[in-house]
């Protein structure tokens, strides 16, 4: 039996991971010259610097994303402080602070005040207990009370997470990550970060490990079309001819919803997206106690600092995709300074690089039109972070998506 996964973005290669791992004969079908989709490094030749298309923080609760770590020998390719802390600067006030969590359940940090985030007080923190209802239709903005506590924490986080402006974004999405996160004590909140970037963490190591389980990689092979007889796929159609598909095969589709929508006329997916905008600097500075520092009331939201690269993200970025390259450095690097504390200097070398349609827009409307794993056809399931895993577009929600499609498989050959 052999399970064809069309897409090689960390949905497709959890799902080949979890076919070969059941003795499935995989074989990846990739459109582009190499593995990741959005979750990649390159060389930048400009910089000349690796960089990664875009930053990830991860969370030691992120449990899918750890046990595909562990699955392809990469945990150890992954730093951070260690620990549960976050360090945040006040751009409209100078003010700098470090959150650190309690390590167990009990959040001690909230009760304490010298432990709180500056300025906030325990209601605030015990009214967030009303996210945990929201209903499906239900904002954030809705859903949380403005004040201190929203400006300086939840804010950052639920835009870093959905990538939607919070006046529309789904409160019952931001709940699902509180829970698995802050819910779950300071040991699910030790923030990491690929070491060297994202390929080498993610990708590189998970391709060797398909192949060394004896998968099939076909770069640049992009599959054009899927022909199907009643409810089955029976072949895969791309330039260089058809690929037959057996009564004992199956298919795995992890590509971007709107491909995935006109591969299989009918179904439904999100069709409303936000944009991410990156922007990478060729510099050295000083990473701090963590190796990141979330901005408060600045054009930057997030600033990562690696060797000879400070890189700065910004979500939900529509009301800037548009702008030059050039005005979007020189908005940003401002922000950049201040926080790294640089002395007065020109701005350095800088590659922007933006995603028009990084994530769907984590709206209730889209949430409704996001597809389970399963599909009419028998032996064909869809994966990918815009799939309804319960959790926004996340490097976590992906690798979850891949690992259900495998399982839907499994499981139709078992009742079959």
């Amino acid at each position: 039996m052999t399970v064809h996964i069309i897409g090689a973005g960390l949905a497709g290669l959890a799902a080949a991971l979890a076919a070969v791992d059941k003795g499935q004969h995989v074989i990846l079908h990739e459109s582009a010259a190499s593995a990741g989709g959005r979750c990649r490094s390159y060389f930048d030749r400009a910089l000349d610097a690796r960089i990664d298309n875009g930053n990830h923080l991860l969370l030691s609760g992120n449990d899918a994303v750890f046990a595909y770590l562990d699955r392809i020998g990469a945990r150890h390719s992954i730093t951070g402080p260690g620990a549960p802390l976050f360090p945040f600067i006040d751009r409209k006030t100078g003010e700098r602070w470090t959150l650190r969590l309690s390590p167990g359940r009990v959040p001690w940090w909230m009760l304490r005040p010298g432990t709180r985030v500056p300025g906030t007080r325990l209601g605030e923190y015990l009214r967030l207990l009303r996210l945990q209802s929201a209903g499906p239709d239900t904002t954030v903005d809705g859903a949380v009370e403005h004040g201190t506590l929203f400006r300086r924490l939840i804010e950052p986080l639920a835009i870093a997470s959905l990538n939607t402006e919070l006046s529309e974004a789904s409160a019952a999405l931001l709940a699902s990550i509180v829970r698995q996160t802050l819910m779950r004590g300071g040991k699910a909140c030790v923030p990491g970060f690929p070491r060297d970037g994202l390929s080498e963490s993610l990708v590189d190591p998970a391709i060797a490990a398909l192949q060394k389980a004896g998968a099939e990689v076909r770069f640049g092979h992009r599959v054009l079309g899927l022909e199907t007889s009643g409810e089955h796929v029976v072949a895969l159609l791309a330039a260089d001819g058809p690929t037959a598909i057996g009564p004992q095969d199956s298919v795995v589709l992890a590509v971007p919803p709107a491909i995935a929508a006109e591969l299989l006329p009918g179904l439904v997916v999100p069709d409303a997206f936000r944009a991410i905008v990156n922007v990478h600097y060729r510099i050295e500075a000083d990473p701090g106690p963590a190796g990141f520092t979330g901005l408060i009331g600045g054009v930057a939201e997030w600033v990562f600092v690696k060797p000879g690269i400070v890189s700065v993200t910004i979500s939900a970025a529509d009301r800037m995709v548009d702008q030059t390259a050039e005005a979007i450095a020189k908005a940003v690097w401002p922000d950049v300074a201040a926080t790294c504390s640089l002395p007065l200097m020109p701005m350095p070398d800088y590659r922007v690089i933006k995603e028009k349609r990084a994530t769907f827009a984590a709206t209730p409307a889209q949430e409704r039109r996001r597809p389970s794993a399963r599909t009419h056809l028998a032996n064909l399931a869809v994966a990918g972070d815009w799939t309804a895993t319960g959790l926004p577009a996340t490097i976590e929600g992906a690798i979850r998506s891949g690992r259900s499609a495998a399982v839907a498989l499994f499981e139709r050959d078992t009742h079959a």
